[in-house]
């Protein structure tokens, strides 16, 4: 059997999702995520031309029978900010799934748990498939559980930052402890061994945006990253070695003959 990402009952044979900033392009954009061999892609509510059907927009370049739209609310500050853009994503027809991001520092762009705990429950209320974006903390991650959302996506480090998983010890414990609905890494990732590393230690997917959009060559890294999730997911179900303070010969001398 394929081993597929569930979220909320649907089957996606990707485990990577691609966002939709940031690129020099569409055109460059739409050769990215061909080649990431991703099948979901998240868009910002606030950010797409929704209305005026007439003048170029990012959805004119994502084709949706290969791709799966995932709405964000990137960009808003409280519950009732995000509430409003995702029930407006849902209302012009992206999708009734949202990928649910309440901002709580400018800075930082960390996440108000408070109020996306209090948006979560909302949301669900009223029918939406809510993927949060969240910190590494678990007792967040348990009350968005708790709140129904069908996923908990923790950050491995600030949004765009490329500095990689910085809490290993949390995400093991994430790991361990979130079972009931998918974990996915969310910001962070700056090149393919990170995304490998997340999904070692066991995360069911990766959503990346900046690693990709202001490589270099996007779509040579699109690429990359697409293998490493692939990768990283292989190594994790194979089981690692356990990590060992001296050596043990490669071609044990046991039965020997000298």
């Amino acid at each position: 059997m394929a081993d597929q990402l569930l979220i909320a009952g649907r089957a996606f044979n990707s485990r990577l999702i691609v966002g939709t900033g940031k690129y020099r392009s569409f055109e460059e954009m739409r050769r990215a995520h061909e080649a990431s061999g991703a099948e979901m892609v998240t868009v910002a509510i606030r950010r797409v031309n929704l209305t005026d059907r007439t003048k170029e927009s990012l959805l004119d370049y994502i084709d949706r029978k290969n791709f799966f739209i995932l709405p964000n609310t990137a960009g808003c500050y409280s519950a009732d900010e995000a509430v409003r853009t995702a029930r407006l994503g849902r209302e012009v027809g992206l999708s009734e799934w949202v990928k649910l991001e309440v901002i709580g520092d400018q800075q930082t762009l960390f996440p108000d748990t408070e109020e996306l705990i209090r948006a979560t429950k909302t949301l669900v209320a009223e029918g939406f498939v809510v993927l949060p974006y969240t910190n590494d903390d678990l007792i967040v991650a348990r009350r968005l559980i708790d709140a129904g959302a069908a996923a908990v996506m923790p950050l491995g480090a600030p949004i765009g930052s490329g500095m990689g998983i910085q809490n290993v010890a949390n995400m093991q414990i994430l790991r361990e402890r979130v079972t009931e609905v998918p974990l996915i890494v969310d910001a962070g990732v700056g090149t393919a061994s990170d995304a490998a590393i997340a999904m070692e230690l066991g995360a069911d997917g990766v959503l990346m945006n900046t690693a990709i959009a202001e490589a270099q060559d996007t779509v040579l890294m699109a690429e990359a990253m697409g293998a490493a999730v692939d990768a990283g997911r292989k190594a994790f179900l194979a089981g690692r070695i356990p990590k060992k303070l001296y050596a043990t010969a490669s071609s044990p001398l046991h039965g020997v003959v000298r």
